[in-house]
């Protein structure tokens, strides 16, 4: 029994060895872990110090001047000259103990709620923002309390950097330590930027001319709203916006128990434009260059929204020309370029360097008074009528489908896709024409009919290539159904003046920051199109300016290689009828245009689309703007034309083919346009409008005495299907006069005038080709003239050299009457002595003048001949011989006679 037991005992504890190795073991291992991770906590903590040591080692000491005070930026032209500052003025300061507790709790509840409770780091707050940087992206959310907003408006640019964030912790924790929160809150409020200037008491002032202690919840709540993003919570320029982000204000004061839901509510319901300043009593603009300084400082906030211009001490380094902005100036506040129809009358422009895209000059409106006022070539938006056609159809008929600039186009009756009818300016329909005249007429159907075939989805892809953003393409955007600013036309044309390359427009070149960082904003070309298309589309906007048919010829600027695009909107029935609009009235006119140095768009017209630019002169000002900024950049530097690309091949075309077709070596000069095509695609068709038909051959003209007729005979090849044949006579070197066409080879012509000479001319013709003319002469004896040795000199009516035509009577012979009169015309001089003898009468009737001289004596019966001098007609008939007698004076001269 007792070894039984001993053995049980035995195994019991063999078995209870083991367990308590393994507890030993497992605690052993915990204990490791525990303390590797009690290392690595410390080795993190001691690495994470070393960086952030490192991270702030750099960072800047604490300057109660730039503590106090917002630092401004300095704004350089193109060259790097000084322009101006901003943020530097405009700025009341407000002591802490001036400040009402409703602003303070009105920011509070906005931008740190915590604010007196924490130590320059809102913890709970840094938590929130690091789960969403985790889950959204680093920078996506942040954090910064109150003091730490001083310290980055102060010190720091606003990288969303971790060395930034390490060097803002640290320099807020040093704030805390060295002022109190008072002070702290007094630096702040005094230093955001609030659109219109720095501080909340400049902001109550321009916003509702009021010192802050007189301000109701609402205005407290709007302007404590506003530091997050000032220029878009502005309430002059964005009332809508300024509203919304107010009553989000109001949300959180409730929400943080600083004001009562009844309040909140009350709060709300107030318009925000019932308390601001009244638009004329608000601050005039005082700023050089200011409309160009808009569009940097917009610029700058688009690009980099976490900069502050007015605050963040910046250089800021633009594309400006100052004199060409002084010119711009000029021109639109002066008559010293067109005579404006009165004070409202608007205009915006817009000045780029082509082949840079950078913004030369802004001109953003006639007698602007507001500071940072509305800009009307950035921020206005219309209809750009037919300035549209070369971005949205022609550009991409030459880039897709390889249009020559000759491709014709029939301008006629035509519809939309959708059955809605489509009008030119003028209401009228010029049938077939080319693209080039199509462009530079402004028609409407041609335009319509491009974009039709070349299809919506195509020209979208060009259109939003060259800065104009569309989601979709309407067939009505052929003839600028869309709205868009001068900025974004000039961009766009830029690319055709540019070889195809499409810079975005932009007013900056370089920003340089407190600490050295320098960013360059410059954006990089990019290939739009191809250099066939830009070239193209540039020769056919020349002919707008230059040609005599083009609606642009008075934005020509002499000497200067220009291409650009006239546009107008108009009015629909109904807006016609309402506002009382004359026909022919517009409420936008447009110029945009080009040359390799400078693109520039003009907009004109009235800020209200009720009142209209009427028919007629006023249309044409943007023209005359256009021609003025362009004449005045260019004087003094060379300007170079468009150049012909590789992929360019000029080729000859004859008028009116269609469709068009290469001329030929018979085309007349005056019937053949020179026009351009893309390489391998110029037309290989030659026309044979012009060409030649061979010639008749084998013409002859016999006159047979017995029948008192002439035979014309000729031979053509029989298988010469549908040629006629033009028959023309020349009596007496005569002019030619048409007998017949006849498709016969032969014509018979009775009754010629005897002692005529008959010359026949015989064409061949066959639709739009002809032949050279064979020709033969034929003389017609005439029996009635005898001869006299004695006789010298012309003595009979009618010879000289005259011009013959007509068929004249025939004389009666020795001494019969004769009685066949007839018409004609010639010119004759003549002297002559001579005697006659012989009776006969003859009837003749002329008429002619000249002059004539003669003498004569003989015995018998008188014969007569009467003429008057040189003239134009056929020779009467003369008298008939009469017997010896004595002769009257000879006369040379020409009369017309009635006969056949």
């Amino acid at each position: 029994m007792t070894e039984k037991y001993q053995s049980r005992e035995e195994r019991r504890k063999q078995q209870s060895k083991p367990k308590k190795k393994g507890r030993k073991k497992g605690t052993g291992t915990f204990k490791r872990i525990f303390l590797i991770l009690i290392a690595l906590g410390i080795a993190g903590m001691l690495i994470g110090a070393g960086a952030f040591a490192f991270m702030v080692k750099d960072a800047p000491k604490l300057d109660e001047k730039l503590l106090k005070d917002p630092i401004s930026s300095q704004i350089y032209d193109m060259e790097g000259e000084f322009i101006t500052d901003v943020g530097s003025e405009n700025r009341d300061y407000v002591a802490y103990e001036d400040i009402p507790k409703l602003v303070e709790d009105a920011f509070l509840a906005t931008e740190d709620v915590r604010f007196y409770k924490h130590n320059g780091m809102d913890l709970i707050r840094l938590g929130g923002a690091v789960i969403a940087n985790v889950t959204r992206g680093f920078g996506s959310e942040g954090a910064s309390t109150i003091t730490q907003q001083v310290v980055k408006n102060s010190f720091l640019n606003n990288e969303k950097t971790l060395s930034r964030k390490a060097q803002e912790a640290w320099l807020a924790f040093q704030l805390e330590r060295k002022y109190t929160k008072q002070e702290i809150f007094e630096m702040y409020v005094n230093k955001i930027y609030m659109s219109e200037g720095h501080g909340v008491l400049t902001a109550s002032k321009i916003f509702f001319d009021k010192e802050l202690d007189e301000l109701e919840l609402h205005e407290a709540a709007l302007l404590a709203g506003m530091p997050q993003s000032p220029n878009n919570y502005n309430p002059f320029d964005h009332p809508d916006k300024a509203e919304k982000r107010r009553n989000i204000v109001l949300s959180l004061m409730n929400q943080h128990g600083f004001i009562t839901k009844e309040q909140m509510e009350a709060a709300q319901k107030v318009p925000v434009e019932s308390t601001l300043v009244a638009e004329e009593k608000r601050e005039t603009n005082e700023s050089k260059y200011d409309s160009f300084i808009d569009v940097v400082l917009d610029e700058v906030e688009k690009k980099y929204p976490d900069l502050n211009p007015y605050s963040d001490g910046l250089k800021i380094y633009t594309t400006l020309d100052p004199d060409a902005q002084k010119h711009v100036e000029d021109i639109l506040n002066t008559d010293a370029a067109v005579a404006y129809p009165d004070d409202e009358f608007q205009a915006g422009i817009t000045l780029l360097d082509t082949k840079t895209g950078e913004i030369r000059a802004i001109g953003g409106g006639r007698n602007q008074e507001v500071k940072r006022g509305f800009n009307y070539a950035v921020d206005q938006k219309r209809h750009a009528g037919s300035t549209f056609k070369p971005i949205v159809d022609y550009g991409p008929a030459i880039e897709y489908l390889k249009w020559g600039t000759y491709h014709t186009i029939v301008d006629e009756p035509h519809t939309y896709s959708g059955g809605t009818k489509i009008n030119n300016w003028d209401g009228k329909h010029m049938g077939p024409m080319s693209m080039r005249e199509a462009l530079a007429r402004s028609r409407n159907i041609p335009a319509l009919k491009t974009l039709q075939e070349v299809g919506t989805d195509k020209a979208l892809e060009f259109t939003n290539k060259l800065g104009i953003p569309m989601e979709e393409m309407y067939e009505s955007y052929s003839i600028g159904a869309y709205e868009v600013s001068s900025l974004q036309v000039a961009g766009a044309y830029s690319a055709f003046g540019n070889n195809g390359f499409y810079t975005e427009p932009h007013a900056i070149k370089q920003i340089e920051m407190r600490d050295g960082t320098k960013l360059d904003l410059k954006p990089e070309s990019e290939v739009v199109m191809k250099d066939y298309t830009a070239f193209m589309i540039s020769d056919m906007l020349k002919s707008v300016v230059k040609s005599s048919y083009g609606t642009g010829r008075q934005a020509d600027v002499q000497g200067l290689p220009v291409a650009g695009k006239t546009g107008t909107t108009n009015y629909t029935d109904e807006q016609e009828q309402e506002w009382g609009i004359p026909g022919g009235a517009v409420p936008d006119a447009w110029f945009a245009g080009y040359t390799t140095n400078y693109t520039a768009a003009v907009w004109t017209g009235y800020q209200d689309r009720k009142n209209y630019i009427p028919a007629g002169d006023e249309q044409k000002i943007a023209q005359r703007l256009f021609s003025s900024l362009m004449a005045h950049v260019s004087e003094g530097k060379e300007t170079e034309d468009f150049k012909v690309p590789n992929s360019v091949e000029e080729v000859a075309i004859e008028k009116g083919s269609n469709p068009a077709k290469r001329a030929s070596q018979y085309t007349p000069k005056d019937q053949i346009i020179y026009e351009y095509a893309v390489k391998g695609n110029a037309p290989t068709q030659v026309s044979e409008k012009f060409d030649k038909l061979d010639s008749p051959s084998g013409l002859s003209a016999n006159f047979d005495q017995e029948t008192n007729e002439i035979t014309l005979s000729w031979e053509y090849p029989e298988d010469a299907k549908g040629t006629q044949f033009e028959v023309t006579v020349s009596v007496n070197e005569g002019g030619d006069q048409q007998l017949s066409v006849t498709s016969e080879k032969g014509l018979k012509i009775a009754n010629p005038q005897p002692g005529a000479v008959y010359t026949f001319k015989v064409t061949a013709f066959n639709g739009d080709q002809q032949s050279d003319p064979a020709s033969v002469k034929v003389e017609i004896p005439d029996p009635s003239v005898i001869e006299e040795d004695e006789t010298e000199g012309d003595g009979q009516d009618g010879t000289g050299g005259e011009e013959q035509e007509g068929q004249e009577g025939q004389n009666g012979e020795d001494g019969q009457d004769g009685n066949q009169d007839g018409d004609g015309s010639g010119n004759g001089e003549g002297e002559g002595e001579g005697e006659g003898s012989g009776d006969g009468t003859g009837n003749g009737e002329g008429a002619g003048n000249g002059e004539g001289n003669g003498e004569g004596s003989g015995d018998g019966d008188t014969g007569t001949g009467e003429g008057n001098g040189t003239g134009t007609g056929d020779t009467g008939d003369t008298g008939g011989t009469g017997g010896t007698g004595s002769g009257t004076p000879g006369s040379s001269g020409s009369g017309n006679e009635s006969g056949t």
